[in-house]
Formats: structure tokens, sequence, C-alpha cells
């Protein structure tokens, strides 16, 4: 499966920002979807899952109550919500995708990835 992620960008503390992961070339509603996200300096880190058919998330510790993973299998697409970001969230946000219904937290578990898209958040 093709992922592409869109919807970064430059925003102020405070605001929100929704990314979307779009998918090509395979049934994505076999496939469950991860965000990571990577900054300056740091290793790329879990952010948030979702199962194959939407009833199950996962998130980091970081990032919840304030970011929401969701999808749309007719469409193939997901998304990420992101509200009240902080300038901690800057970073190179990815989506990821793996065939299998099961939850994980771990970037290895996942083979087929999109190219990032980046997200600032200023103080």
């Amino acid at each position: 499966v093709q992922l592409q992620a869109s919807g970064g960008g430059l925003v102020q503390a405070g605001e929100s920002l929704r990314l979307s992961c779009s998918a090509s070339g395979r049934t994505f509603e076999n496939y469950s979807v991860g965000w990571f996200r990577q900054a300056p300096g740091r290793e790329r880190e879990f952010v948030a899952s979702i199962n194959s058919s939407g009833d199950m998330r996962r998130y980091a510790d970081s990032v919840k109550g304030r970011f929401t993973a969701s999808r749309d299998n007719a469409r193939e697409m997901g998304y990420l919500q992101m509200n009240n970001l902080t300038p901690e969230d800057t970073a190179i946000y990815y989506c990821a995708a793996r065939s299998t219904a099961f939850l994980t937290t771990s970037a290895n578990a996942f083979p087929f990835w999109g190219q990032g898209t980046l997200v600032t958040v200023s103080s």
C-alpha cells in the first residue's frame, strides 16, 4: 500500500491541525494505521494508532486527550486531529500501515510508510 501524509504547517501554540493520510494500491480496510513523529535530533516516536475497523486506538501519553486518530475506509483515508498543540509537538509526522487488525506502538512493525509532513508549532 502506498501512503501520502499531508496537512502539516506552521501554527501557534494552542491551535489545531488535522493531518491526512491517503492510501492507494491495496485494500485499505485491511490495514491498521500508525502515526509517528520525528523531531530534529530525536528518534522517531509513536504518536497514535488505529485498527483496521477504526474501533480501537492507542495513543502516546504525551498526546492523550489532545490528538485523535480516525479513518474513513470508504475514502481510503486516515486522519490525525491534533488539538491544543505545543512547541514540543513540532516534528515531521509520518503515517504508516500494517496488514493486521492488531495495534502496536512499534515503528518496526509497520512495513509501509508515507513521506512525512512537517508540523511546526510556535510559542
